[in-house]
């Protein structure tokens, strides 16, 4: 994404307003100088005249309290702005900016409580503001989301006092406002060498007309060894008598479908992230890469029922469009229907085209569905099936058993990944490339093999 500033939430400003049914209190200094007004008891014991100063001093205190609590009446004067200084991207530190705008006579420090969700800050955000009369003033905080998806921040809360700290109003900013976390934006400035390298094939196909196993047609020619037998022309044939044979060409703007698994086993957790974030991160890497080298980019993400769908597509707003659905995916507790996902992708494409399906295997003796759905999709389209490795599973398997508890975790470990690879070379049998790539590496893996496969004209 090349222009990522209008992501940020829009800033939002309201005048504060009283809280509470008093929407006043007392301040710390009040109670320290109430305290200190037990000094009084002391000579008491001598004389009960001090009793008069005792009272005088509690008089005082609270008239005090009164006159400064009458100079803060007007809380109303005080408007607060809430502003994002950078899209909200998953795991990318943020900061929010308020900005107090004091529009009375009198100075007043305010402290300041926002109302933050946990998924984008772990703790609340407690600020103090001392700002003069007629003027504003501006503090930041920062905030680091855990979780893609929209959010909705509260009000900000105000504890406001003069600088005699005797009296406080209570003020309440109506700052509600949804604001929306997406998948990491900084991967792209990561992985600038892919989309050179694919502009590059993409000149390259231009210059050279790269002949290649696509679907448009481009002239005939006569029959030569290492031809296919099904691209022979047979009405050519008969009409020369001798074999023709049809060439085709790479297909130009080709469709490359994203296709996400949101089922249960991609919820696990892999250090702070899950299976399914590392998936939406290779796939909006992927349809970037893909996009700026001229083909177009579907989606497709589905648990128990779709969940988001984008027809193919190129350019600005339909990348837009992606990135806000990639957003909103998320994990789902039940089992993903894997059938259904494709049987939708296939009737709204036809044609020939790349599907890129990230997911992840059940451990199950029969075939998983996952499985069975890309290989009837194999049929029709090329299919690049990429599973979220098991790191837990390949560091069992790395170690030494020295117990018969550790022996029994070890053969599981092994049996299990032995099961998973099987699975994985019947489907490159079968035509899909098929692979199991660690969560951390499955961006560069698919967007090598993605290059590869353009480069070599195999979609």
């Amino acid at each position: 994404m090349s222009q990522l500033e209008p992501l940020a939430p829009p800033a939002r400003a309201e005048r504060a307003r009283v809280s509470g049914k008093l929407g006043f209190g007392f301040g710390d200094r009040f109670f320290v100088l109430l305290l200190a007004g037990l000094l009084w008891i002391g000579p008491l014991f001598w004389s009960r005249q001090f009793l008069y100063g005792l009272f005088a001093w509690d008089f005082l205190l609270l008239l005090a309290w009164l006159l400064d609590l009458r100079s803060l009446r007007a809380v109303s004067q005080l408007v607060v702005e809430r502003q994002f200084t950078a899209p909200l991207a998953l795991e990318e530190s943020a900061a929010v900016r308020l900005t107090i705008v004091n529009m009375g006579r009198s100075p007043v420090k305010v402290a300041i409580l926002d109302d933050v969700p946990l998924q984008l800050r772990s703790a609340p955000a407690e600020l103090l503001l001392a700002i003069p009369g007629g003027q504003e003033r501006s503090v930041e905080y920062e905030i680091r989301p855990s979780e893609r998806g929209d959010y909705e921040l509260g009000p900000a809360y105000l504890r406001c006092q003069t600088a005699l700290a005797l009296a406080q109003r209570w003020a309440e900013v109506d700052l509600h406002q949804k604001v929306r976390v997406y998948p990491s934006l900084q991967a792209a400035k990561r992985h600038q060498v892919f989309l050179l390298r694919s502009r590059r094939i993409e000149l390259e196909r231009r210059l050279l007309r790269q002949h290649g196993q696509g679907k448009e047609f481009e002239y005939l020619r006569e029959f030569r060894e290492g031809d296919e037998f099904r691209d022979i022309c047979w009405t050519a044939t008969a009409r020369r008598g001798k074999p023709v044979t049809r060439v085709h060409r790479a297909e130009r703007n080709q469709a490359v479908w994203l296709v996400i698994d949101c089922g249960r086993l991609m919820r696990a957790r892999i250090g702070t992230l899950s299976k399914l974030d590392f998936a939406v991160d290779a796939a909006l890497n992927l349809a970037q890469v893909a996009s700026f080298g001229g083909d177009r980019v579907a989606l497709l993400a589905y648990g128990a029922r779709i969940q988001e769908r984008l027809a193919p597509g190129r350019g600005h707003a339909h990348m837009r469009s992606l990135l806000n659905q990639l957003a909103r995916v998320r994990g789902e507790a039940s089992e993903a229907d894997h059938l259904r996902a494709a049987t939708t992708l296939m009737t709204a494409q036809s044609r020939r085209s790349l599907i890129v399906w990230i997911t992840d295997l059940s451990e199950t003796a029969m075939t998983p569905e996952v499985v069975q759905a890309a290989t009837q999709m194999s049929r029709h389209h090329m299919v690049l099936f990429a599973v979220i490795g098991q790191p837990d599973l390949k560091r069992v398997a790395a170690e030494s058993p020295e117990t018969p508890e550790e022996l029994y975790r070890y053969t599981a470990a092994i049996e299990t990944l032995h099961r998973r690879e099987l699975v994985l070379a019947r489907m490159r049998e079968r035509g899909t490339l098929a692979m199991e790539v660690e969560a951390g590496e499955i961006s560069t893996v698919v967007m090598n093999n993605y290059l590869e496969l353009k480069e070599r004209g195999q979609f």
